[in-house]
């Protein structure tokens, strides 16, 4: 009868921890996937403002003004941390070409309405940086819940995997920031 008792204590004990572990990993997850979709957020915010940039450029240049349009007409809503970094690379890219264009015509790259939404772009590259921390943070907590003995059992059993974290490039890495 004891050895019953003990089993039965024995067993509830496992489901109670079982069952805390399944809301931990879901909670973690949960707080990931928020962060991802706030980095999502906050880049099409950054691609809104980049596209009131590339429309001051039409009058400049037509040819700059209508590749930069195609360009930022491919971007997709990021789900995942691949499209996420996928995402941060056409943005460098069109940036990039967008600066250059703004330094062939220095009264564009004067212009108030230009120089405002450059330090809105920098804002809003802020709030990304900060946003992909708080997702890699994240994703480490469920990372170490899923790879440590005994939650490892649980989230296997669960279905719960490792996530990929975000990566930075390393030309991104030593980017100067972004002065017009």
């Amino acid at each position: 009868m004891l050895a019953l008792l003990i089993i039965i204590a024995l067993l509830v004990l496992v489901g109670v921890y079982i069952f805390n572990t399944q809301r931990s990993l879901v909670n973690l997850d949960e707080m990931a996937n928020n962060a991802l979709n706030q980095i999502s957020v906050q880049q099409n915010s950054r691609w809104d403002a980049i596209s009131s940039l590339v429309a001051m450029t039409e009058k400049y240049s037509k040819h700059e003004h209508d590749t930069l349009v195609e360009v930022i007409g491919q971007r997709t809503k990021a789900t995942t941390a691949e499209e996420i970094n996928a995402q941060e690379n056409a943005f460098s890219g069109v940036l990039g070409r967008l600066l250059a264009v703004s330094e062939r015509y220095p009264e564009l790259k004067a212009d108030a309405m230009f120089q405002k939404t450059m330090d809105s772009i920098n804002d809003y590259e802020n709030l990304v940086r900060t946003s992909r921390m708080v997702y890699n943070d994240s994703v480490t907590k469920i990372n170490r819940m899923v790879r440590q003995w005994p939650s490892s059992f649980v989230a296997s059993l669960l279905h719960f995997g490792k996530r990929d974290y975000l990566e930075v490039e390393d030309k991104k890495k030593d980017m100067p920031p972004i002065n017009v």
